[in-house]
C-alpha cells in the first residue's frame, strides 16, 4: 500500500494530468495474489463454494419439463380455462333453467297432479344444456397435450373462444328455457292450448345452445393449425 499512495502524491484534484503508468503497474503487481488464489482453487478461474449436503435439496437444478415440453408453457392455461367456462357455464344455466322451471311445475301440480309428466318438458331441455358443455370440455381437455404435439398460444385461445362460445350460450338458453317453463307450465294449467305454443319457444331457446355447441367443436378444430410441425 506505500507503493499505492506514493504514486497517487502525484496526481492533483481538478488537474488534467493522467495516472502515470507505474501506477497501474503497481495495482496490477498488488492483485496478483489475489487473481493467483482465485485461479488455483478452479480450474475454469471460478472460486469453488463448499459443498454443504443440506443444502443440495435448494441448488437450482434444471427442470424436467424444458426437455419434454412442447410449445408456449402459458397456453395449456388458456386451454384449461376454455374447458373449464365451457362445463361451469352451461351447468350454470342448465341449474338455472331446470331449478326455475322445476318451481313452475310444483306450483301447478298442487292443482292439475295429471298435467305434471307432460309439463316436464322444460326441465328435460334445460338438463341437455349440460351435455353440451360436457362435450366441449372433454374435446378441449383431450386436445392439450404438450409432450405428444407442440401446443402454442394460438391453440390455447381457440380453446379458450371455444370454451366461452358454448358456455356462455348455454347459460343464456337456461336462463330463457327456466322463465319460458315457468310461465309456461302455469299458462298450459289453466288453458292447454297453449301447451304447442310453449314447446315452441323451448325449441327456439334450446336452439341458442345449440348454436354455441357447433361454434365451440369449429373453434376448437382450429386448435393446431397455427403453424406447420
Amino acid at each position: 500500500m506505500p507503493i499505492v499512495w506514493r504514486r497517487l502524491d502525484h496526481v492533483h484534484v481538478g488537474s488534467t494530468q493522467k495516472f502515470p503508468s507505474s501506477f497501474f503497474n503497481s495495482l496490477s503487481l498488488l492483485s496478483l495474489p489475489f487473481i493467483s488464489s482465485l485461479t488455483k482453487s478452479s480450474d475454469q478461474g471460478f472460486p469453488k463454494l463448499p459443498s454443504n449436503p443440506r443444502l443440495n435439496n435448494f441448488c437450482l437444478k434444471p427442470s424436467k419439463m424444458a426437455s419434454t415440453f412442447s410449445g408456449d408453457e402459458t397456453a395449456p392455461f388458456f386451454g384449461f380455462l376454455g374447458a373449464a367456462a365451457a362445463l361451469v357455464f352451461s351447468c350454470m344455466g342448465a341449474a338455472y333453467g331446470t331449478a326455475k322451471s322445476g318451481v313452475g311445475v310444483a306450483s301447478m301440480g298442487v292443482m292439475r297432479p295429471e298435467l305434471v309428466m307432460k309439463s316436464i318438458v322444460p326441465v328435460v331441455m334445460a338438463g341437455v344444456l349440460g351435455i353440451y358443455g360436457l362435450i366441449i370440455a372433454v374435446i378441449i381437455s383431450t386436445g392439450i397435450n404438450p409432450k405428444a404435439k407442440s401446443y402454442y398460444l394460438f391453440d390455447g385461445y381457440a380453446h379458450l373462444s371455444s370454451g366461452l362460445a358454448c358456455g356462455l350460450a348455454g347459460l343464456s338458453a337456461g336462463m330463457a328455457i327456466g322463465i319460458v317453463g315457468d310461465a309456461g307450465v302455469r299458462a298450459n294449467a289453466q288453458q292447454p292450448k297453449l301447451f304447442v305454443g310453449m314447446i315452441l319457444i323451448l325449441i327456439f331457446a334450446e336452439a341458442l345452445a345449440l348454436y354455441g355447441l357447433i361454434v365451440g367443436i369449429i373453434l376448437s378444430s382450429r386448435a393446431g393449425q397455427s403453424r406447420a410441425e
